[in-house]
């Protein structure tokens, strides 16, 4: 049977492993997000230019 201590340490250890996850994500995150509102900011045709700036200033406050 399992002690609480074991228990413990190994939810630690997962919690460890899903940080170490998230900032290898994180570290491509903003450039990513950056790129995709350039590419809107190219699309012009079907859209007025208020509505193209509006789309990467949304997409832009989504940056962490």
């Amino acid at each position: 049977m399992k002690s609480n201590e074991d228990d413990q340490a190994q939810g630690w250890r997962k919690r460890q492993i899903a940080n170490a996850v998230d900032d290898d994500v994180m570290c491509y995150r903003n450039d990513v997000i950056e790129e995709v509102a350039k590419a809107i900011e190219q699309f012009h045709i079907p859209f007025a230019a208020d509505t193209v700036a509006s789309f990467a200033a949304f997409i832009r406050e989504m940056k962490r």
